[in-house]
């Protein structure tokens, strides 16, 4: 039967396109609402090489906005998203670190990939991300405001090699993570990943006058 994935992507992107996609090295801070569905997303649409960090395991509070099943309670996040993955497309690539990310350990992790998806909760641990990754030349998305229901469209500001996800006035503090707006967000998110595999790298490797699939991201 091979790879129904890859057999099926074949039908939406070219060739030179799925190349870049199954190159792309993501790194996913978060396994969360966030983290999970746009992992999920990404490995959809062929991104075949993931690096998934979160600290947490799957509880009851999760699985209302989590793409997480009652089959996973009690394991860590990553692992849990770990199988899913790997139950859609049996040849991706996956590294996964349980552990909280900190200024000690964040200079050994970012370095792995040039692309960050930012789904953390805390904010101290998203503003430490999103700086470090800038300040070390990788492309980032990152989220905020995707709380309650109903409320402003949710919007995507690329803004150079950060793109931003968000209603951009929600409090999430005060607001419920409720799934149809966390997916809203997620969506975005793995959007925004999109572009920057398809449309970023596209343009640097003719810049550097170099094949579509040569360049690793």
């Amino acid at each position: 039967m091979g790879n129904s994935l890859r057999q099926g992507l074949r039908r939406y992107f070219r060739p030179e396109q799925l190349a870049l996609l199954q190159a792309a090295r993501v790194g996913v801070a978060g396994a969360g609402g966030l983290g999970s569905n746009a992992a999920l997303m990404l490995a959809r649409c062929g991104v075949e090489h993931l690096l998934l960090v979160d600290d947490d395991v799957v509880e009851p509070s999760n699985l209302n906005r989590q793409h997480y099943w009652p089959r996973h309670l009690g394991r860590p996040k990553v692992e849990a998203l770990a199988d899913l993955l790997r139950e859609l497309n049996p040849d991706i690539r996956l590294d996964t670190r349980q552990l909280r990310l900190t200024p000690d350990n964040l200079p050994e992790i970012l370095p792995a990939c040039p692309i960050w998806l930012e789904a953390l909760d805390d904010p101290e641990a998203k503003t430490m991300l999103v700086e470090r990754a800038l300040l070390s030349g990788r492309l980032v998305a990152s989220a905020s405001g995707m709380g309650g229901y109903g409320g402003p469209p949710m919007q995507k500001r690329r803004l150079g090699p950060l793109t931003l996800v968000g209603d951009f006035s929600t409090d999430v503090l005060t607001a419920p993570p409720l799934a149809p707006r966390v997916t809203q967000a997620a969506a975005l998110l793995a959007d925004a990943v999109l572009e920057f595999i398809l449309e970023h790298f596209h343009f640097e490797n003719a810049l550097a006058g170099n094949a579509p699939g040569q360049q690793r991201l």
